[in-house]
């Protein structure tokens, strides 16, 4: 079987978000189960020059975009027996940020076009190309418009899977012609709610639709998780499933990770106790190995639930003896709070305004618990990797946390959950936490945690009966 993996992004080459790690490792473990699944990707101006170092030039091609034509050259790289494409052309991809530019439709269209264009080139003819996200919404797009015809491509099946349905690739109707190159015959396929939507258009021009978890499957038919596309999901809903992502278990390893400030296993687990003492030295907390320490490490945004902790945080600092060390960057309202929480708490919460991965990876290795009490998560990649390093999550039961996490109320628990979007009811898990921190149990809490299996093998083999269903 013969796959192609479309996104816009795959770790190490470029990343800016989970979509980055899911690329960077899902294909490495369809690999190992005789999958010939290749990756491509645009090739970005922040790209590291080590990296750069490793591409080989495969060629050069002529690429439409509407009624005119680009050059896109071709590299080359493999990495962990996998085989990935970078699509190069500076004026769309030399730039600073990988997404949030005025002409974001033409690029990705651009993109698009080139996946498809590139496969003489290459000579790979796969079975499935599988998509990922609205960056790559027009590829079953235009293989259906303009490719069916060429015997090379009439059998090539296409997978969408929505890793984040809030971000849809929403552009005015004039785009139609002058930049997607698609006439009035598509206009059904492109439009919804008065504008184009790509993501829509994908939904319903690919074989199939995936998402990263089953929870987040059933939850997008909801008007209140789906951002307007639940009538479209409704319709289609034959064609969607989930399947819970993975985390790369070599990359995440609290044994070898060198930004660790001691190694530690389920067999070994001490070193987790430097960690924690450590941690609480660099971010300028009270050193304490009694004291429950909290990780918080997210991007900054309403659906991280941020604004429950806005209502309950001042309560918790004054009523229980918890530290909070928190990372992440995003919208002003959030960073301010979190500034004005660490300078009123000093010594018992810490902020560090950005993204540092080796201080992500520490507070992975130094947390006790880990909060996350999204609004709505597809997946999430962040209490799998604390559960890698010892550190118990404290979620709402929504999405892949759902799917992931079980409430230590039961036998086979490994975390604390909470139902309803309500910041008190946040409130109560934490205070659950605590109380099973000071008990009996939590190093058995936590050695459950590091014998946590959150790899790909099981996810792997859930794509793989995918991907053969669709070519029955």
């Amino acid at each position: 079987m013969k796959v192609l993996y479309a996104t816009s992004e795959a770790a190490p080459f470029a990343a800016s978000g989970g979509l980055a790690d899911v690329a960077g490792s899902l294909p490495a473990a369809l690999r190992k189960r005789v999958v010939g699944c290749r990756v491509v990707l645009p090739l970005y101006q922040n790209m590291s020059q080590e990296l750069r170092d490793t591409l080989t030039f495969v060629g050069a091609i002529s690429v439409p975009v509407s009624w005119r034509r680009q050059y896109c050259g071709v590299f080359s790289a493999r990495r962990d027996g996998v085989i990935y494409y970078l699509i190069d052309n500076e004026y769309y991809f030399k730039r600073e940020e990988l997404y949030g530019h005025f002409d974001d439709a033409e690029r990705f269209a651009f993109f698009a076009r080139a996946v498809l264009e590139m496969l003489p080139l290459v000579d790979f003819w796969p079975e499935i190309i599988h998509c990922n996200d609205w960056q790559t919404a027009l590829m079953p797009v235009y293989l259906n418009t303009f490719y069916r015809d060429d015997s090379r491509y009439e059998k090539i099946r296409t997978l969408f899977t929505i890793h984040n349905i809030q971000y849809q690739g929403k552009y005015g109707l004039d785009i139609m012609s002058e930049v997607l190159g698609l006439g009035a015959e598509q206009q059904n396929t492109m439009c919804f709610d008065g504008c184009v939507n790509l993501m829509k258009a994908a939904i319903q021009s690919s074989d199939r639709v995936s998402t990263v978890s089953k929870s987040y499957a059933h939850e997008i038919l909801d008007p209140w998780y789906s951002y307007g596309l639940d009538p479209i999901l409704r319709a289609e809903q034959s064609k969607l499933s989930g399947i819970l992502n993975g985390i790369d278990t070599v990359l995440y390893n609290p044994e070898t990770d060198k930004s660790l400030y001691a190694n530690f296993s389920s067999e070994k687990p001490k070193g987790k106790t430097i960690n924690k003492r450590e941690l609480q030295k660099r971010m300028g907390l009270c050193p304490s190995d009694d004291t429950p320490l909290i990780g918080i490490v997210t991007r900054l945004t309403e659906q991280k639930g941020l604004d429950l902790v806005m209502v309950v945080l001042h309560e918790i600092l004054n009523h229980f003896d918890v530290q909070f060390a928190v990372l992440g960057s995003g919208d002003a309202k959030y960073e301010a709070f979190f500034d004005s929480m660490a300078a009123r708490y000093p010594g018992k919460l810490a902020f560090y305004k950005g993204f540092v991965p080796e201080l992500a990876q520490k507070i992975y290795g130094g947390a006790d618990m880990f909060l996350m009490p999204s609004k709505s998560e597809p997946c999430g990649l962040a209490q799998m990797i604390a559960l890698r390093y010892g550190t118990i999550p404290i979620v709402r039961a929504t999405g892949g946390l759902n799917d992931s996490i079980t409430d230590i109320s039961r036998q086979d628990g490994n975390g604390i959950t909470f139902g309803s979007f309500n910041a008190h009811d946040m409130k109560t898990a934490i205070e659950r936490a605590l109380a099973a921190y000071n008990g009996n149990f939590w190093a058995d809490f936590v050695q459950r945690a590091l014998n946590s299996e959150n790899g790909w093998a099981k996810s792997a083999g859930e794509y793989i009966r995918l991907y053969k269903s669709m070519l029955v």
